[in-house]
């Protein structure tokens, strides 16, 4: 009988700290909407499509750390890297087609459109200027050519 009380009781104990930690347990986070970005591109859809390289650079007037990436591309133009400006205002369609819903959103594309880096949100110039020499050459730069992912859009849109 007397095992029988001590067991109830360390039941009891047992119930009671369940109930307690389960009340203060906190709830699970709200699921967070994920940015993606394009893996293909309709070159035509950008000015010099015949270039071998583009560095499309989606952006809103309304993004403080847009400018600060096209400056970075901009640096890239040359005749075999074509950098492109894709404005929100004013080329609303193109965001559309490409399911663009966060800028700044970067995306490196070789000449069939196939996007080879992406970047979503601000980056370092040294990581874009790497990624754009890997895909231009493979086994150009340190990293071996992984591609560079922010997860922090700057501003949403739509």
């Amino acid at each position: 009988m007397e095992r029988l009380l001590v067991a109830l009781v360390i039941v009891g104990i047992v119930t009671a700290v369940a109930v307690v930690v389960r009340r203060r347990r906190t709830p699970d986070a709200p699921t967070q909407r994920r940015y993606t970005a394009p893996s293909q591109l309709d070159r035509r859809d950008f000015d010099r499509a015949d270039a071998p390289w583009l560095v499309a650079v989606f952006t809103s007037a309304t993004c403080s750390a847009c400018h600060s990436v096209l400056d970075k591309a901009r640096v890239l133009a040359s005749e075999e890297v074509a950098v492109v400006e894709v404005e929100y205002g004013t080329d609303r369609a193109i965001h559309e087609r490409y399911s663009i819903d966060a800028v700044p959103t970067t995306v490196i594309a070789d000449a069939s459109g196939v996007a080879v880096a992406t970047f979503l949100g601000p980056m370092t110039a040294t990581d874009l200027w790497a990624a754009v020499a890997e895909a231009r050459e493979p086994g150009s730069t340190p990293s071996g050519g992984s591609c560079q992912r922010a997860d922090a859009p700057d501003a949403q849109i739509g």
